[in-house]
Parts: C-alpha cells; sequence; structure tokens
C-alpha cells in the first residue's frame, strides 16, 4: 500500500511541464501588463531663448550730493527779528531769507558818515594852511620847522579821512549783513533758531540752502578697475566723452527716468580703501532725488553684443554651481551649467551655458530630472515682472 501512495503522490513530467507553461505564461502577462501601464511623460513649460543686444555692464552702491549747498550764518551779532519763508521751501536766488534787528548798525552807519565829514573838512582846512604855508615860507614869514608841522597836519588830516572811510564802509558792510539773502536758487530746509533769538558769528548755523537740479551721485570704483578705465580712455579728454549708459535705481526699486551724464573723477586713490571717487551728474527737475539718498548706479557701455536671456525661475542651484534644465528635440531633459550676468528685471543675461532657440524648463521643474523624457509646452515670460502665459496663437 505504501509504494502504491508514494507512486501516486508522485508528479508525472508532464503534469511539471504543463504548471511551468501556465506560471510563465502568467508571468509574461504581468510583465506586458507593466509595459502597458508605463506613465505618461510628464508635461512641463518650457521658454524658448532669445537674444538681447546688451553692452557690458556694472552696478555701484552710490550716494547723492547736493550739487551746491551752504551753510547760512550770522556774520554779525544782534536779534533774529524776521524769517520770511517756509521751512522745505524752494527759494529763489536774492530772496531775502533773514533779517537780524538792523537798529546799531544802523546808528553806527550814521556815526561814521559824521565822522567821516568832520575828518574830511579837517583836511581841507589842514591842505589850505600848508597852501598858504608855502607860499610865506619862500619870503621868509615862517621857519621852515612851521612848515614842517603844517606838512605834518596835512598827512595827519588825509589819513584821518582814510580810516574815516573804513570805517564807514566797515558800517555799511554791517547793516548789510542784517539782510541775508540766498545765494542761489535751492530748497530751505530746517530753520534752528527762532525769531528773537540773538545770534552772533560764533552761533551754529541758522539753516542750510542747497540746490538739487541738477543733483551729484557719487560713487566708488576699485583702484585696479579705475587704472583699466585710464589704460582704456587713455584718448579720451574728459569723462563725458566716455561712451556709456548712465541710470538709477532708486531705493524702491524702482529706475530713474532721467539718464545720468559723469563729470568728475578724484585725482587721487583713497589710501585706506583702495578706491577712487567718481561722480554723475542727473537733471532733478522733480526733485525725487534729495541729498544723502542711497542708490544704485549702473553703468552700461553703448557698444552692444547680442546674449541670450533667461528666465529667474529656470535658473536652478547645486554644489556644481548654477544650472538650468534644457529640453532637447527628442523632448528628453539634460541639466547645463550656465555663467549668468547682469539680471535685467526678470530675467538674466547668460555668458555661457546655453544658445538661442534652446528650450529651458520654467514651471514643473520638480517633476523631471536629467535624462527623462517631458512634454514641453511653450510659454512666454513677461521680462520686467515675470509672469508666464501662454503663447498668443497657441
Amino acid at each position: 500500500m505504501f509504494v502504491q501512495a508514494s507512486k501516486l503522490c508522485k508528479p508525472s513530467f508532464l503534469g511539471v511541464s504543463l504548471l511551468s507553461i501556465i506560471l510563465f505564461g502568467v508571468v509574461s502577462c504581468g510583465q506586458s501588463e507593466q509595459v502597458k501601464k508605463k506613465p505618461p511623460a510628464p508635461a512641463v513649460s518650457v521658454y524658448e531663448i532669445k537674444v538681447n543686444e546688451i553692452g557690458s555692464y556694472r552696478e555701484f552702491v552710490a550716494r547723492s550730493v547736493a550739487s551746491k549747498e551752504v551753510d547760512l550764518r550770522a556774520r554779525i551779532e544782534g536779534e533774529l527779528i524776521d524769517r520770511p519763508f517756509e521751512e522745505g521751501s524752494v527759494v529763489e536766488k536774492n530772496q531775502v531769507l533773514l533779517k537780524i534787528d538792523p537798529a546799531a548798525y544802523q546808528a553806527s552807519l550814521d556815526s561814521a558818515k559824521a565822522d567821516l565829514t568832520s575828518k574830511v573838512a579837517g583836511a581841507d582846512g589842514a591842505a589850505r594852511d600848508l597852501k598858504r604855508g608855502r607860499e610865506v615860507a619862500g619870503q621868509g614869514y615862517i621857519s621852515q620847522s612851521d612848515l614842517d608841522k603844517l606838512m605834518t597836519n596835512d598827512s595827519q588830516a588825509k589819513a584821518a579821512v582814510k580810516v574815516a572811510e573804513s570805517t564807514l564802509d566797515k558800517a555799511q558792510l554791517d547793516l548789510n549783513y542784517t539782510v541775508i539773502k540766498a545765494p542761489f536758487s535751492g530748497r530751505i530746509g530746517k530753520i534752528n533758531y527762532n525769531v528773537g533769538t540773538v545770534v552772533s558769528p560764533t552761533s551754529n548755523t541758522i539753516a542750510t540752502l542747497t540746490a538739487t537740479d541738477p543733483i551729484y551721485v557719487s560713487f566708488q570704483v576699485e583702484e585696479s578697475d579705475y587704472v583699466s578705465y585710464l589704460q582704456s580712455h587713455k584718448n579720451t579728454q574728459k569723462p563725458a566723452d566716455l561712451s556709456i549708459d548712465i541710470s538709477l535705481r532708486l531705493p524702491n526699486n524702482t529706475k530713474y527716468s532721467e539718464k545720468g551724464l559723469l563729470t568728475f573723477a578724484d585725482t587721487k586713490i583713497d589710501e585706506g580703501m583702495g578706491t577712487v571717487e567718481l561722480r554723475a551728474k542727473f537733471d532733478n527737475p522733480n526733485g525725487i532725488i534729495v541729498p544723502g539718498l542711497f542708490v544704485t548706479l549702473m553703468m552700461e557701455g553703448k557698444n552692444k553684443e547680442s546674449m541670450a536671456l533667461v528666465p529667474q525661475v529656470a535658473v536652478q542651484e547645486n554644489q556644481q554651481g548654477k544650472f538650468v534644465l534644457v529640453v532637447n528635440a527628442d523632448n528628453k531633459v539634460s541639466q547645463r551649467l550656465v555663467t549668468l550676468g547682469r539680471r535685467m528685471n526678470a530675467m538674466w543675461v547668460v555668458e555661457s551655458g546655453v544658445k538661442v532657440n534652446e528650450r529651458v524648463i520654467i514651471e514643473g521643474l520638480q517633476k523631471v530630472r536629467a535624462g527623462v523624457d517631458v512634454k514641453p509646452v511653450s510659454k512666454k515670460v513677461d521680462p520686467l515682472t515675470g509672469t508666464i502665459s501662454d503663447l498668443l496663437g497657441k
């Protein structure tokens, strides 16, 4: 019995083969189903690279400076009696700004005039006495000693007139100093002394007058760059002759509408900083730029060359540097290291790494990696704001 049971349990060769064929078919069907269920290529938004005419470019941290500035001070002592202007207002050249009590100085002027009149009368008398003395001295009516005295009196009287004239001039100047006028048109600042305060030459500044149209913008350049600039522009007579565009970016990140002109380069290097000061001039008719404002000065060469631009959203960074994901003609993704230049609003200037008409991924970056296939959808990017939108007509 035992032997017969063992024979019954032993599978036949035909049964094993059939079982293997069935299992292989099941596995094969499973693999076929997996191949059929391969996920579709992810859709990504791409931007086709274009080129712009761009010149060499540099940015500098700069500060605005008034083209003219003067501290208004008292040149004589007296009570401040009038201030016919509003703080912060625009004043015109020769406009009266401050008045100091003139009473004492008017009295000094009147006294000086009277003294001069007296001295002139005395000088006239001494001159007549000398003339008569010379006429009679030849006849022996007066001695040489008396004649010498007459000559001395005449000289002293003339000198006294000159002293009186100087005193009168000084009195007139002091009286003029009681009225302080604007030496140029500009904006008047805060007044530091109220009406009724006694001011003098030792007092601090009463107020400050500044001219802001045009406005100067001062910035520093490294000595190595300055030497290179001198070498490359040795035939340029003036800074204004340089073929560069100068513009400003204000603290609120807006671009100033007026273009600048380079007007000044210092004659020496700052030994402590290793820099040289340069200055540009900008028209400022609306007074938007006030003195002391920190701005970004941008210099761009007028000689342009074609350079590629990519949206900022397309640029990523890893340990190797900045890179973009490029989609080739077969819709396969590759990683490309790029060398970036200046930033232009929502775009980067690319100095190397990509070429015109290549497509870079701008949306869906998190879904792909190098080597995968994608379904690209072309989009456009606003170069100013970076807004991504569909291409018109597509």
